[in-house]
């Protein structure tokens, strides 16, 4: 502890004395306080941004800050052990953690990494990305432990329930959970579960906790025909894919394409439609992708198509033809759930046109620990202006690079692993969940009966007119009321279509979560009771009148929509500011009553100013 203690205490302090050489200028400041904000050994990325960022602002801060970064003690290699999971391939994968373990230099574990995996290190290559940002505490005497709270990977984790098969979601808890998955484990979610097309839903939430969709493809060099897509959506368009795209068509070229499960023998591809072969190629890699995609399927029709044309018929497995293949490979022709090859065939139609839609967060700009927002704030006069804000976040466990905004409420499973259960955090101020609460577990093998027909955990659809969905075994369904085929003439009349066949009338009530009902019959009908509902639009009432707050503080106007249970939680509709006779210069604006506009809130009430609405004026 005393360890602990002194390494805090000095960390502090060395972050106050070099980040105070940024002086005003706000992104500087913000960069070199990330490399002190936990006693984590900083990433490349965060040294690399404070040197972007403050070079120019004070060679004493980049100084400063070099000293510190310089004195972390090397790192057991085993505490990497983790990154491994980042291998795209089982092979790399075993290569990975038998040279962590029984090798020490760097070099060693450089040169084995380059044989075991046949790549060359590149920064985008996640593998090699997670041993570059890599920020687990090296301090001697100082034992840290992952938050037991959320598992090696706890966006992962919450894939899992979506399995469709126990054989599944228990594997896949057990390589996502306390403790890692050994190499049988790996394998087998990759024979059973990897390529199952009964379970898309669990490996859709996978492929976007581990590549979300993301918008634009440009600088591809190899798979350029995938360029220049500014409003397309893709999980992987970078330069490692681009060259895995490149390294996959000369394995392929030796005759034979390696999947889990099967051995595909191939015709000179060189020479058989080489075209074709390069998207596949290029598509597997870059991942085009919508929201029911995992953006590694291609349409089934291709597949035939190209093993037909180039398999090697006369050495296809015994039983096997290229429709039974492409089955196990390429089930669906439906566009939402596959690649179609034509698209990628050809360039982008918009050719090298300057861009109209612009990506600030893509690629990812930021640091190991951050979380990037679009700047839509704007910028200080003569201050070097961004287009996105990096903001301090949590991961969600220690092999996760899922990350979270701080002061956000997130919903992780339950350490102990059961389906079902959860828990509530918080990401605080130290980069970790905090304060986590159990909740009660819920059953998600309970479906609800609906009509004679079974109805499973977490599906929506229609009864009537009324929109319904089953959760843990209860139905939940909007109040309309809904006219049929036996309603009489008396019913149709005074049929409204409101919920709860409430007249068609606008007396609007305020309820204590914030939002405006257009009637107390309409409040009433979603739950509310009497006294928790005024007459009057929320926009009509004034938070501060009376004033709530002591004397020494201000009320702010701070309107707001609950979600939660506000008879647990109280859903307050101001805040109680303390009177500054001095404004710090932090970039928050806020617009007036006349519509001028202000850096923060403190600015425009030492102007003797009123608050209109918080943001640039509009």
């Amino acid at each position: 502890f005393q360890n602990a203690l002194f390494s805090c205490i000095n960390r502090n302090e060395m972050g106050s004395v070099c980040c105070s050489y940024a002086g005003h200028h706000t992104n500087c400041r913000e960069y070199c306080q990330a490399i002190f904000r936990t006693d984590s050994s900083p990433g490349p990325s965060q040294i690399k941004a404070v040197e972007n960022y403050c070079a120019s602002i004070s060679p004493q801060l980049i100084h400063c800050v070099n000293n510190y970064t310089q004195s972390y003690p090397m790192r057991n290699p085993t505490d990497s052990l983790y990154c491994c999971d980042r291998a795209e391939d089982y092979a790399c994968q075993t290569a990975c953690k038998r040279i962590l373990m029984s090798m020490k230099t760097e070099l060693e574990i450089v040169d084995g990494l380059i044989e075991g995996c046949k790549t060359m290190p590149l920064p985008q290559d996640p593998l090699w990305q997670c041993f570059l940002e890599s920020s687990r505490s090296v301090h001697p005497g100082v034992t840290v432990h992952p938050p037991p709270s959320t598992g090696l990977d706890g966006a992962k984790l919450h894939c899992c329930s979506k399995a469709n098969s126990s054989t599944c979601r228990e594997l896949c808890t057990k390589l996502y959970s306390t403790s890692w998955g050994n190499s049988q484990s790996w394998q087998e979610f990759d024979r059973f579960c990897e390529y199952n097309a009964v379970e898309v839903s669990m490996l859709t939430c996978l492929a976007d906790v581990r590549e979300p969709c993301q918008l634009g493809c440009r600088n591809l060099t190899y798979c350029t025909n995938f360029n220049n897509r500014p409003t397309e959506l893709f999980r992987s368009c970078n330069t490692q894919s681009d060259q895995g795209a490149m390294n996959d068509m000369k394995l392929w070229e030796k005759g034979s394409i390696k999947m889990p499960f099967i051995n595909i023998p191939v015709l000179d591809i060189k020479k058989c439609q080489p075209e074709m072969w390069k998207a596949i190629a290029c598509s597997l890699q870059i991942k085009p992708c919508h929201s029911k995609s995992r953006g590694s399927i291609i349409c089934k029709s291709d597949c035939v198509e190209i093993l037909k044309k180039c398999g090697d018929h006369n050495k296809f497995p015994e039983g096997h033809s290229a429709e039974s293949i492409c089955e196990l490979l390429s089930p669906t022709d439906d566009l939402e759930n596959c690649i179609p090859l034509d698209t990628y065939l050809s360039p982008s139609s918009l050719g090298n046109i300057v861009e109209d839609v612009t990506h600030p967060c893509n690629p990812n700009p930021c640091a190991a620990n951050q979380l990037c927002e679009v700047n839509r704030k704007g910028c200080q006069s003569g201050e070097l202006c961004l287009p996105y804000l990096c903001v301090p976040g949590c991961k969600l466990g220690e092999a996760s690079d899922f990350i979270v905004r701080q002061g956000t409420l997130i919903q992780v499973p339950s350490s102990a692993g059961d389906v079902g259960c959860y828990k509530i955090c918080t990401c605080g101020h130290s980069g970790l969940l905090e304060n986590c609460m159990e909740m009660h577990c819920v059953d998600l093998q309970k479906s609800c009966i609906v009509g004679g027909q079974r109805k499973s955990h977490g599906t929506s659809f229609n009864i009537d007119c009324n929109v319904c969905s089953c959760f843990a075994g209860n139905l939940i369904c909007s109040t309309r009321q809904c006219l049929t085929e036996h309603s009489s003439e008396d019913e149709r009349r005074k049929f409204t279509g409101l919920p709860c066949n409430c007249v068609d009338q606008f007396v609007p009530v305020c309820g204590q979560n914030g939002r405006t009902y257009p009637s107390a019959c309409i409040a009433r009908c979603v739950g509310l009771q009497d006294n928790q509902f005024e007459f009057g639009s929320c926009i009509s009432k004034d938070p501060c009148n009376p004033n709530p707050c002591n004397k020494n503080q201000r009320c702010i106007p701070k309107k707001q929509v609950c979600l939660t249970s506000f008879g647990k939680f109280e859903c307050s509709q101001h805040e109680c500011v303390p009177r500054q006779l001095n404004c710090d210069q932090t970039r928050d604006p806020v617009c007036d009553t006349d519509n001028v506009e202000y850096s923060n809130l403190c600015t425009l009430y030492q102007k003797g100013k009123s608050l209109a609405y918080r943001g640039p004026c509009q």
